[in-house]
């Protein structure tokens, strides 16, 4: 159930200035609660007074006046504006709009019902959580517009240009390299409409006498727009060329135009946590001999022509790179985690802060103004321009004299891209007066000059006050260089996993579908020391959930999916169960949040948190959304992340379905009973094949077995109803059929006859039920009905240990016993008695039968015996169960030492593989 207004007239930073909501309340709350506080006394309040500027609560009030029950807009003593988050979802203000502002409309809210889990049957004791809302921002809105969301060029893995076997072919063959991926033509130029102009395209030599890749080294002036939009992208380039080791990971030295030129240059992008080569021809689209997009101040100069070539093949087209993001631009050149913070009325009291430890650690830094809707790229009266991208290249406090005072000033550093004189003109802009209150050592410190270059300074209050939004990328640990490190700069700690939300298995929803919540990914994360500088002895988290290879298949109709996460405080006996089950979402409020969950590639957030455990828990805003996903944590003290999930392995059976299973071992009348039974259906060879075992099996299932299994076209309805009779004791066989029968010889008197339905009766009497029930077994009609050939060869082939393709009497009465556990284990979670289950049940049903698979094995569990509609049957349970008991034992076999480790052979991985 999506909860989105269309009407909503989303605000440009939906997540409300990089700053994802910290809830004190549940900091300090315990799990598990004997009997949780109301919620009015629960320290939920979004106006208390212990909350700082960066923990801003959205936890659960009880308010006197709002409608609705839900908590009112966020009053204006808070330590600043969060656009309508922090109190909780009463309004959001208007873009530009101070608090006095008219309120936009309150989004939708979740109604509680049976998808949240009913909250009817919920108890008083429950954490109240305010449910999670999804924002969907369009396509093509703006500065929001998804890079390469169409004709996306990204290949998989194993379709990948070798950039020098393709240029020694070119250099034997003497000719220069033509990429067939990526051609010279006009759909390397436009997806959406064709060229208004015929364009021509050239090589470097046919545009200047004397190309080369780079003219005495490279700079961010190397960087000029053409007629493509993509500001964004030069933005990130002009940054890119501060941090030579950054530069020359994306720009390999060994391009050029002189050692071994073929026509062919490559370039590396930071794909979803790894690094591709993009291999191009060195063909540039021109305008009667003019580059028509980017170019270099130098004439002659090509590498920024050709990396914005390979960035567009990355995408499909350079119409891709149209109107798109810094942030993105800045992740795929760097890898880093990038941030962004709205400045209009919204900026944080600490932003310059953050910016400066930011420069502390080589981020990088864009800003921009909103487009004016009516004139593209306008100029402001002082000098600015809208709808365009910005890099920062600098920022200091300055030391400042004037006649009356003294003392320091911040200052801040810019570029636009374009290069000319479209230039800020306001205070400390080009030979602005206020320089000559800075001291010349001061001045020379800066490097300061007034070319007519792009570049400028302004004060840091005049930034805030004219510029929209900045973006930060936070940069891996591996890109800094050593000589950086010697020279003070500072190190981000991170952690990176990778996962998915596989349907009915991992992609449980968000904390709004309560039931399934628990069954997405979980990811624990030690904080271990605060940052040096905080004063409230906590830790600056930065928490980036992206999403992979959507934009890639956006041609196939595969759209950003709507992620967010939720952080919980655990402890070390919460973490004692793996994964956290549905009781400790319950009982626990998420401690810190993304404020919304978004259809963005990535969503990030900052956070500030006391030392300790906690637990992520990315997910999409409904279940069943398949994709996959980067969770990473930056933190600037040192962290350790690890996934929540079972460790694979047999574990005990549940109480409910076997505590003690009587096996009787030494001669009795039951057993001699079972094996004259078993000798007659076994035949002179006194051993059964898979042909006998599915007779028994199916006649003995006739009326027991779930029709849904076998029984393709039934009507579901009947089936259902056929089935709650069968498990009720409404079938026809008022003996329970020769399993249950064969099963009471063996488990008389224990919770598996109950499940069979087997009553107490003496050994004669059972023996007389079998023995009547021998002679149909010859007439059973095999097609189309019971179980699958497949599960009864995978049931001999599990306790074969001589592969003769038979059971023994012996290997018979193990199968009987592993059947009922099984059986009674599917009874028990088909509560409402359809013969399938849930596949989000899959887990629990196969830890009730003792096995305990992470959530790697569920997932493929799942689409190797689930249905489209998110079922299991019983005859594909019983198929999953045979299938995880025999590779295990096929692995305990090998390891005698208990070191989770084996050895096989080929020919032996193969044979025992194959045969299972």
């Amino acid at each position: 159930m999506s909860h989105y207004n269309e009407n909503y007239n989303y605000p440009r930073n939906w997540h409300g200035n990089g700053f994802g909501w910290v809830n004190p309340a549940a900091l300090n709350q315990p799990s598990y609660p004997p009997q949780m506080p109301t919620p009015g006394s629960s320290g939920y309040s979004s106006l208390n007074p212990s909350i700082s500027g960066q923990s801003l609560s959205y936890g659960f009030v009880q308010p006197t006046s709002s409608p609705g029950g839900y908590p009112p807009a966020p009053a204006p003593s808070l330590p600043y504006p969060t656009m309508g988050f922090a109190g909780g979802f009463g309004g959001m203000p208007m873009p530009n709009a101070g608090y006095d502002a008219p309120q936009m409309p309150s989004m939708p809210m979740p109604m509680p019902g049976d998808s949240y889990g009913s909250s009817s049957t919920e108890d008083a004791a429950q954490a109240q959580e305010i449910p999670f809302q999804a924002v969907s921002i369009p396509i093509a809105e703006g500065m929001f517009s998804s890079l390469g969301e169409k004709g996306s060029g990204y290949r998989t893995r194993t379709d990948v240009q070798d950039f020098y076997v393709l240029r020694s072919q070119c250099l034997e063959n003497g000719s220069l390299f033509e990429d067939p991926e990526f051609p010279a033509t006009s759909s390397s130029l436009m997806y959406s409409r064709r060229p208004d102009r015929h364009y021509e395209w050239l090589r470097p030599h046919e545009i200047s006498d004397s190309p080369e890749f780079f003219v005495e080294g490279f700079s961010r002036f190397d960087v000029q727009q053409g007629e493509l939009g993509d500001c964004w992208l030069l933005a990130a380039c002009a940054n890119l060329t501060q941090d030579q080791k950054l530069f020359l990971r994306v720009v390999p030295e060994d391009n050029s135009f002189e050692d071994e030129y073929a026509g062919i240059f490559h370039f590396r992008f930071w794909q979803y946590g790894r690094w591709v080569d993009v291999v191009i021809d060195d063909r540039l689209p021109t305008y009667r001999g003019e580059l028509i997009y980017m170019r270099s101040s130098e004439k002659n100069e090509f590498w920024s022509a050709l990396l914005e070539k390979a960035y567009a093949k990355l995408h499909g087209s350079y119409e891709a790179l149209k109107g798109g993001t810094t942030c993105e631009a800045m992740e795929d050149f760097t890898g880093g985690v990038t941030e962004m913070y709205d400045l209009k009325d919204q900026t944080p009291p600490n932003l310059f802060q953050i910016v400066e430890k930011g420069f502390k650690r080589n981020s990088m830094f864009a800003c921009s103004i909103e487009p004016d809707p009516n004139v593209t790229e306008a100029e402001t009266p002082e000098g600015l321009i809208r709808g365009h991208a910005y890099s920062i290249t600098k920022i200091q406090m300055v030391d400042i004299v004037t006649p009356s005072t003294s003392g320091k000033i911040p200052l801040i550093r810019l570029r636009n891209p374009w290069g000319n004189e479209a230039e800020w003109n306001g205070a400390w802009s080009d030979q602005s007066p206020e320089w000559r209150f800075i001291p010349d050592e001061q001045k020379e410190e800066l490097g300061l000059s007034f070319d007519v270059d792009g570049e400028f300074w302004m004060s840091y209050r005049d930034f805030i006050r004219y510029f929209d939004r900045t973006e930060i990328c936070n940069l891996s640990p591996d890109s800094l260089s050593e000589e950086q490190a010697n020279r003070g700069k500072l190190r981000w700690e991170m952690s990176t996993f990778e996962g998915e939300w596989a349907m009915g298995s991992t992609a449980g929803g968000c904390r709004n579908y309560l039931q399934t919540f628990w069954h997405n990914p979980q990811y624990v994360v030690h904080l271990e020391d605060p940052d040096e500088d905080d004063d409230e002895g906590k830790c600056t988290v930065i928490i980036a959930l992206m999403q992979k290879n959507r934009r890639s298949r956006r041609n196939m109709g595969v759209d950003c999916l709507t992620i967010g996460f939720a952080v919980y405080r655990v402890t070390e006996r919460d973490l004692a169960q793996k994964p956290l089950k549905m009781n400790f979402f319950k009982y626990n409020a998420s401690v810190a949040r993304s404020p919304a969950f978004i259809n963005l590639r990535e969503v990030s957030c900052r956070f500030k948190l006391p030392p300790g455990d906690y637990l992520i828990v990315p997910s999409t805003f409904e279940p069943n959304e398949e994709g996959e996903f980067l969770i990473r944590v930056f933190s600037e003290s040192k962290n350790s992340m690890e996934e929540n999930d079972e460790e694979v392995g047999v574990g005990d059976i549940d109480d409910r379905i076997a505590p003690d299973v009587p096996i009787p071992s030494q001669p009795s009348p039951q057993r001699q009973a079972m094996e004259r039974l078993f000798l007659d259906v076994a035949g002179a060879d006194g051993e059964v094949d898979w042909m006998e075992l599915k007779r028994i099996l199916d006649h003995s299932f006739r009326d027991d077995l779930p029709k849904s299994s076998s029984m393709n076209g039934l009507n579901k309805a009947h089936a259902s109803q056929q089935n709650a009779a069968n498990y009720d004791g409404g079938g026809e066989d008022t003996n329970g059929g020769l399993l249950a029968q064969l099963c009471g010889l063996l488990c008389k008197d224990t919770p598996l006859a109950e499940a069979f339905g087997v009553s107490s009766g003496g050994p004669a009497d059972t023996s007389t039920n079998v023995q009547n029930e021998i002679i149909p077994i010859q007439h059973v009609d095999q097609v189309g009905t019971g179980f699958s050939k497949d599960v009864c060869r995978s049931m001999v082939a599990m306790l074969d240990v001589d592969q003769s393709g038979k059971l023994g009497f012996e290997e018979f009465q193990t199968l009987l016993t592993d059947i009922a556990n099984w059986k009674a284990v599917f009874k028990l979670y088909d509560g409402d008695r359809t013969g399938r289950l849930s596949s989000f049940e899959l887990r629990q049903a196969l830890n009730s039968a003792g096995y305990h698979l992470n959530n790697r094995i569920l997932n493929g569990l799942v689409h190797r015996y689930g249905s489209r509609d998110g079922s299991i049957a019983f005859d594909d349970f019983i198929m999953c169960a045979v299938k995880i008991k025999t590779m295990i034992e096929i692995f305990k076999e090998r390891d005698t030492e208990g070191t989770n480790m084996a050895t096989f052979s080929m020919d032996e991985w193969v044979e025992k593989t194959l045969y299972s």
